[in-house]
């Protein structure tokens, strides 16, 4: 039998994850890269991404982590596995897939690929460096936005394909 506490609490934690962890991508993407990008003539301002951004890595760790295990167990408790095989639930699999993309770039790219790429790039295009960040940021951003507007509808009864 299903304990509606624990399942109330996972949807809490849940919920807190992608808030913290999508917020702080949010945040990232539409306030601090452009302000760096203002500050093209100073060369502390992608110094100052990095420490910020390397500051929010940690939580955006711990929110992934989070996230990943309490839908999981939303899932499993719930015994939710047939909507990832049901096109109208597509946002299912959405959320999978940004929670992947996220966790690889979080644990296994950003600490062993993209700190050096990002270091070396910046010596000799720092512009150019921020641009593809900045791109970047947008593209998961929107992503991200769509899946939880997809869930948050999906999970209410609006489904966009039948």
């Amino acid at each position: 039998m299903l304990n509606v506490e624990w399942l109330g609490f996972a949807r809490a934690l849940h919920v807190i994850g992608v808030v913290l962890w999508i917020g702080g991508v949010a945040m990232v993407t539409t306030v601090l890269l452009p302000a760096v990008a203002r500050r093209r003539a100073h060369g502390d301002a992608l110094a100052l991404f990095a420490s910020v951004e390397h500051g929010f890595g940690a939580q955006a760790r711990w929110t992934t982590a989070l996230v990943g295990f309490s839908g999981f167990y939303l899932v499993f408790a719930l015994e939710l596995w047939h909507r990832f095989a049901e096109v109208r639930y597509w946002w299912m699999s959405a959320m999978v897939a940004i929670w992947a993309i996220f966790t690889l770039l979080l644990f296994v790219l950003e600490p062993f690929v993209l700190h050096r790429w990002f270091a070396s790039r910046a010596r000799s295009d720092p512009q150019g460096t921020l641009r593809r960040v900045l791109n970047l940021h947008r593209v998961l951003l929107a992503l991200s936005i769509i899946t939880i507007a997809g869930a948050v509808a999906g999970s209410h009864g609006a489904f966009f394909f039948s």
